[in-house]
């Protein structure tokens, strides 16, 4: 357990560093009007938060800065509430005033204002197409030999799919096949189309409609939606603006992770709880990541997680400032998206 005097100290020494991106020294600490006790015991308290893991010595200066343990305990019981600004807060909400309808766009959009607030880079994943719910399934003859079969879901995911129609069908039983499925499958998660067509779907169909296996068989494929997430990136070169990336090595292992988007996809898709979840360094478990951190927070309808919105920076980031910034962007989002479904 740290003591007032190594709490205090702890915290100038971080929320200094973040600032100024120099190592703190008790000289430094000694100057600060919170600092009421003599140099020597700043010494000694910072000897014993080195001694605890808590700050770590630079070989360029003689001046302690945060290591991944201190940032750890800082975020999880020092970090001071930041009040956004009232121009930062006007900047978000403009994304949502523009009557976007469309969630690419919007996601889009989201990642850029981030990215432009923090100096950092953000990363947005949008939903899984197998997360997506069926909203309407329409099914329009171009001839008497083919159509085309559009998939709308709730999140406004349109997938289109020519098909071939079985000889000879009537138009009528088109139409009676589209009422059947959507009657049935609106608001069925697309991973569980499938599935409901086979229990529910196909013995309606069955005493409805002529050819009823051949139109199961043309609506299977369109409605195998198996795409991956879409994931946005915004700000990418951010991080060359650091100091912590002067050093071509750490630059060239952290452009190496940004460039293989799969590990941001693996890493979004683990976040799972909602609010904010903050992994400092070796904590993302990616190699190239040591000295990075990740601030993720999901965005939801109604409770039910839809997506991740993440801030990628070093270590020494404005960890108060992003939070405040990404908890904004994800409920204004989630508020936005609940909107889209009540209307629907």
């Amino acid at each position: 357990m740290l003591t007032d005097r190594q709490l205090l100290i702890l915290k100038i020494i971080v929320d200094d560093f973040i600032r100024s991106g120099q190592p703190v020294g008790s000289r430094t600490l000694s100057k600060k009007e919170q600092i009421t006790f003599s140099s020597a015991t700043i010494r000694n308290e910072m000897a014993d938060l080195e001694e605890l893991g808590f700050i770590e010595k630079t070989h360029i200066s003689s001046g302690r800065v945060p290591s991944q343990k201190g940032y750890r305990y800082y975020v999880d019981h020092l970090l001071p509430p930041f009040r956004l600004t009232q121009k930062d807060v006007q900047t978000i909400r403009s994304i949502f005033n523009e009557q976007i309808y469309e969630l690419e766009k919007l996601i889009q959009k989201s990642a850029q204002i981030l990215s432009d607030l923090t100096n950092y880079t953000t990363v947005v994943l949008g939903p899984s197409v197998k997360e997506h719910k069926l909203k309407t399934i329409q099914i329009i003859p171009l001839n008497a030999e083919t159509a085309v079969a559009i998939i709308v879901t709730d999140t406004g995911y349109v997938e289109k799919h020519v098909v071939t129609l079985p000889p000879s069908i009537p138009t009528s039983d088109v139409e009676k096949m589209v009422n059947i499925l959507n009657d049935r499958l609106t608001g069925v998660p697309l991973e569980d189309l499938t599935d409901k067509i086979q229990t529910e779907v196909a013995h309606v169909l069955r005493e409805h409609i002529q050819s009823y296996d051949h139109m199961l068989r043309m609506i299977s494929t369109p409605l195998d939606l198996n795409a991956p997430a879409q994931m946005f990136l915004s700000g990418k070169m951010n991080m060359l603006r650091q100091p912590e990336f002067n050093d071509i090595d750490k630059l060239r292992a952290l452009f190496n992770v940004i460039e293989q988007e799969k590990e941001f996809y693996r890493l979004l898709r683990k976040h799972k709880q909602q609010g904010v979840q903050v992994k400092i360094g070796t904590e993302n478990d990616v190699e190239g990541m040591e000295n990075c951190s990740l601030i993720t927070a999901t965005y939801s309808v109604g409770g039910e997680k839809l997506g991740t919105i993440a801030v990628l920076g070093p270590t020494r980031m404005e960890y108060s400032r992003v939070i405040s910034l990404l908890n904004l962007v994800a409920t204004d989002l989630s508020n936005v998206l609940t909107m889209w479904y009540q209307k629907d």
